[in-house]
């Protein structure tokens, strides 16, 4: 048996933190237009005005989060320059806080000393809406409160309440803004009329990353990440294309190059290659179907292992009445009462937006109609992997 032992390398990276998502750069390259919108937005900040409340919106890993700690990392910077300015700002992520209620606590206990925390449950509503405002108005000065991934909070009252309190005198010695921040693009449209009139006063939509921009960002974190002259010519390009291609999110183009460092440390290579791009994307794509399916509702993942059977079996492409047959011998195993081939539809098309499955149109026109083929359209080992909790011992055949 091989002895393990651990020396750095040395090798590869220069900062390998600098690929991670938490690393902030001096400079954010690529969003210059949503930089520029968001400055204004953020303005009478400096100016000693009360802030508007800002609404920032678009697809996961697009900088929303990034702009938002960089500019307010400046806005905290120059406010110390100013007389009489007295600014903080809190950010919560709303992940996991599924109500007003439980956010309201959040933001409490953020602003409190550890030893005057409140717990999640045991208040009236109100009661915590009154600690709320209390510790803002004893704050006073300008407070900018974050709300990342605001979509979370299922009822809307405090996206009504905070962006109105200073309006309703909730709050009187503090001049409070709110920043939400969204991935849902129909979040904003959810909202209630008198929730988005306040939440929204200022708005600033971030677009998918392109392969030029991506490109800047890339090349932004190799200067720091990698040692001098390692990353063969096209690996930028090349995690930058497969970026855009996949949806224009800067953070998977940087776990993209981050793992093709890690391979080619792995395998005691001199340099990062293209070919160490085209293993890591098909790495973590693998690790992305898994996640995704281990994740997915019991049906859903009956539906794909229905699918994988006539896969393995030579019998795919198949109709939604091929796959059923499979389909509903594995609910019978399981103990499941089958759906409806409407509900296995609607699951064929969710896993081939997932990027699981593909499906091809047939019509065979007015004698045979019109219906779908479908097909695995990941390694079966990789759908395998995923639905290892269902499959138990089969997943390993």
């Amino acid at each position: 048996m091989s002895t393990f032992s651990f020396k750095p390398t040395g090798s590869i990276f220069e900062e390998r933190e600098a690929l991670l998502e938490e690393w902030t750069p001096d400079e954010l390259v690529g969003r210059d237009e949503e930089l520029t919108q968001y400055h204004a937005a953020l303005q009478p900040v400096i100016e000693g005005e009360t802030p508007s409340n800002i609404f920032i919106y678009g697809k996961s890993g697009v900088g929303k989060t990034a702009a938002t700690r960089f500019l307010l990392d400046r806005l905290e910077r120059d406010a110390t320059n100013i007389d009489g300015l007295d600014l903080n700002t809190i950010e919560i992520n709303c992940d996991g806080l599924n109500t007003s209620y439980q956010t309201a606590v959040a933001i409490i206990n953020e602003l409190r000393d550890p030893a005057n925390q409140i717990s999640n449950t045991g208040y009236p509503q109100a009661s915590v809406y009154e600690f709320l405002f209390d510790e803002l108005n004893q704050l006073g000065g300008t407070v900018l409160i974050v709300l990342d991934e605001v979509d979370h909070i299922k009822n809307d009252s405090l996206l009504y309440k905070l962006p109105r309190a200073r309006s309703n005198n909730d709050i009187v010695d503090t001049k409070l803004g709110v920043i939400g921040i969204s991935n849902d693009l129909n979040f904003r449209k959810q909202l209630s009329s008198k929730v988005r009139s306040s939440l929204c006063e200022k708005e600033v939509s971030f677009s998918a990353y392109d392969a030029t921009e991506l490109c800047e960002v890339l090349r932004q974190r190799e200067a720091v990440a990698f040692q001098e002259n390692v990353l063969k010519d096209g690996v930028i390009d090349l995690c930058a294309a497969f970026g855009a291609k996949d949806s224009g999110d800067a953070r998977q183009a940087l776990d993209l190059l981050l793992e093709s460092g890690d391979i080619a440390r792995e395998t005691n290579a001199e340099h990062v290659t293209e070919l160490h791009v085209r293993q890591a994307r098909e790495r973590l794509q693998t690790d992305q179907i898994i996640k995704g399916i281990d994740n997915y509702s019991q049906h859903g993942q009956l539906v794909l292992w229905a699918l994988t059977i006539l896969e393995e079996q030579g019998d795919s492409p198949a109709r939604t009445r091929e796959i059923r047959a499979p389909y509903e011998t594995l609910c019978e195993r399981e103990g499941s009462d089958p759906i409806s081939d409407r509900a296995i539809r609607e699951y064929l098309a969710e896993l081939e937006t997932l990027g699981i499955t593909s499906s091809t149109q047939i019509n065979r026109g007015k004698s045979g109609g019109k219906y779908k083929k479908h097909k695995l359209d990941q390694p079966v080992s990789s759908v395998k992997s995923g639905l290892k909790e269902l499959l138990g011992p089969e997943a390993e055949a």
